[in-house]
C-alpha cells in the first residue's frame, strides 16, 4: 500500500533527482512527472499519490495547483533546487526559511519514481528522434 504525499515534497524529489542525473526540470515537467506519479499510484495502490487536490490535466495547464502556483514565475527556465517555504519547529519561536524537503519514500516507491523519470526521459528522446 502506497503512501500519500505533498505534492510539493514529491516535486521537490524530482529536481533533486533530475538535476543529479542531468537532465532538464522546468514547472512543465513538473507537472508531466505528477500526471505521471498519480497515474501510476492510481494504477498500483488504487487511491491518489498526493494530499493536494488535483485538476484535468487535459483541460488545465497543472494537475496539482499548488505546486503550479509555486513555480510558474521561473516559467521555462531550469530548475536547480526546489522553493523554499516557512517552517516552524516544534518547540521553536523562530520561523525557518528552508528549501522544501523529499519524501521519505519507501523502496518499491522509489522504484516508481524512477520508472516515472525513465518513462519522462524517454518521451525526450524520441521528441528529439
Amino acid at each position: 500500500m502506497g503512501n500519500i504525499y505533498s505534492a510539493q515534497n514529491v516535486a521537490a524529489y524530482f529536481i533533486y533527482e533530475l538535476n543529479e542525473r542531468k537532465q532538464f526540470v522546468n514547472a512543465d515537467v513538473l507537472q508531466f512527472l505528477l500526471a505521471e506519479v498519480e497515474s501510476v499510484w492510481n494504477e498500483r495502490f488504487g487511491h491518489s499519490a498526493f494530499s493536494e487536490e488535483k485538476a484535468n490535466f487535459t483541460e488545465k495547464p497543472y494537475i496539482i495547483n499548488e505546486v503550479y502556483n509555486t513555480y510558474k514565475e521561473f516559467g521555462q527556465l531550469h530548475l536547480d533546487l526546489p522553493a523554499k517555504e516557512w517552517y516552524l519547529e516544534y518547540g521553536q519561536f523562530q520561523l525557518v526559511y528552508r528549501t522544501i524537503g523529499v519524501p521519505p519514500l519507501t523502496a518499491e516507491e522509489k522504484l516508481l519514481m524512477n520508472l516515472v523519470i525513465n518513462k519522462y526521459y524517454k518521451s525526450i528522446l524520441k521528441k528529439v528522434s
